[in-house]
C-alpha cells in the first residue's frame, strides 16, 4: 500500500516513524512552512521535515491547499505531487491545514486521520490541553475516515488511555503519540484486507476542543484549587500557567491542592521548599517556578533569594 503523510509537529513525526518502520511505501509527505522559533526568531523546520528529509522522502510545504485561495500556486504544486505519488490513502496527524475536497477526494481509499481523543468528546485543535484542563479521567486515540466536518468522519480504530493525576500536556502527548503510531499501522494493516469497519460518530457527548491561547495563561486566583492545579497541567508546556510575584511575571508549573484558605492570590504559607497561595476555595502549594529569562526552578530555589513571601498577593 502506498500512503502521502500529512503531519507537523512530533505527535506526527512518532506516526511517519511507526509507518516507516512498519514498511509502509510513503512517496510523498506534506508539512507546514518553516517557522520563526527561538530567541533568534529563525526559520525552523516541523519535526516531520526533519524526518522526511533524513529518511530521503519527497516533501511539500504549501501555505495552503485552496485552489481557488491566496496561495493557488502552493496548492497546484501540492496537488500535482500528490497526483504524482498515486497514495491509495493520505494519513494525517496534526497537520494543521484544512483539507479541501479535492483532497479528501484525491487517494483511492480517501484521508485517515490520527486523532488524540475519544470522539465525539475533544473534536478540535488540542483535545489533549482540553481534557486535562476538564479533569477528564481518560483519554485515548481514534483513527477516523476523514469528511469534509471538523472532526465528524466515520471512527475506524479506537482506543482508550488513562489521564494520569500528575499528566501535563507534554506527558499526555507522549503516551497519546506512541498510541496513535501503533493504531494507525494496525488501521492501514486492517485496511489492506478489507478488515476496516467505519463507525458513525454517536450524536451525543459532542464537545469542542478550541486553540489554545496566550490570553488563557494568567491565572486567576479566584478560580477554585483544583481547576487551577488543572490548567497549569494543561498548558505545560505552552503556553505555560502565568501570574505575577511583587511586579515581575512568574510562571507556575506544578503545584499541588491543599487545605488552607485566605484571599485570592493571596501568600497565606512558605517555608524552605515551597509557598502555598490561597484560591477561591482551598489553596495551591507551587512546587516549580521560572522567572523571566531563567530556566524551570523548584520554588525552593527561587525562595532562596527572596525575603520571606507570606501575605505577598500574587497577581497584583
Amino acid at each position: 500500500m502506498k500512503l502521502a503523510f500529512a503531519g507537523t509537529p512530533e505527535f506526527a513525526q512518532v506516526a511517519l516513524a511507526r509507518l516507516l518502520a512498519a514498511g509502509f511505501d510513503v512517496p510523498l509527505v506534506l508539512t507546514q512552512p518553516d517557522r520563526p522559533a527561538g530567541r533568534g526568531m529563525k526559520l525552523q523546520a516541523s519535526a516531520v521535515k526533519a524526518l522526511a528529509q533524513q529518511q530521503g522522502l519527497a516533501l511539500a510545504q504549501p501555505r495552503s491547499l485552496r485552489l481557488d485561495g491566496k496561495f493557488a500556486d502552493d496548492a497546484q504544486a501540492a496537488r500535482q505531487a500528490l497526483l504524482d505519488a498515486r497514495p491509495d490513502v493520505l494519513v494525517v496527524a496534526a497537520y494543521g491545514l484544512i483539507l479541501p475536497q479535492w483532497v479528501l477526494d484525491l487517494p483511492r481509499l480517501g484521508c485517515i486521520n490520527i486523532h488524540a481523543s475519544l470522539l465525539p468528546r475533544w473534536r478540535g485543535a488540542a483535545p489533549i490541553h482540553r481534557a486535562i484542563e476538564a479533569g477528564d479521567t481518560q483519554t485515548g486515540i481514534t483513527i477516523m475516515q476523514m469528511d469534509a466536518g471538523l472532526d465528524t468522519g466515520a471512527m475506524l480504530l479506537v482506543e482508550a488511555l488513562a489521564i494520569d493525576p500528575d499528566d501535563t500536556t507534554a506527558s499526555l502527548h507522549e503516551r497519546l503519540a506512541v498510541l496513535g503510531g501503533r493504531l494507525i499501522v494496525e488501521a492501514l494493516e486492517l485496511a489492506a484486507c478489507g478488515g476496516l469497519r467505519p463507525v458513525p460518530q454517536p450524536p451525543e457527548g459532542v464537545s469542542y476542543a478550541h486553540k489554545i491561547e496566550k490570553s488563557e495563561a494568567a491565572i486567576d486566583w479566584t478560580l477554585p484549587a483544583a481547576v487551577i492545579e488543572r490548567r497549569i497541567r494543561a498548558f505545560d508546556p505552552f503556553p505555560g500557567a502565568s501570574s505575577t510575584l511583587r511586579g515581575e511575571p512568574l510562571k507556575l508549573w506544578r503545584a499541588r491542592r491543599v487545605a488552607a484558605s485566605g484571599s485570592p492570590g493571596q501568600v497565606v504559607a512558605s517555608d524552605a521548599e515551597s509557598f502555598t497561595v490561597a484560591c477561591g476555595d482551598a489553596a495551591l502549594q507551587v512546587l516549580e517556578v521560572q522567572r523571566p529569562g531563567a530556566k524551570r526552578m523548584p520554588a525552593s530555589q527561587l525562595l532562596r533569594g527572596l525575603p520571606p513571601l507570606t501575605g505577598e498577593l500574587l497577581g497584583r
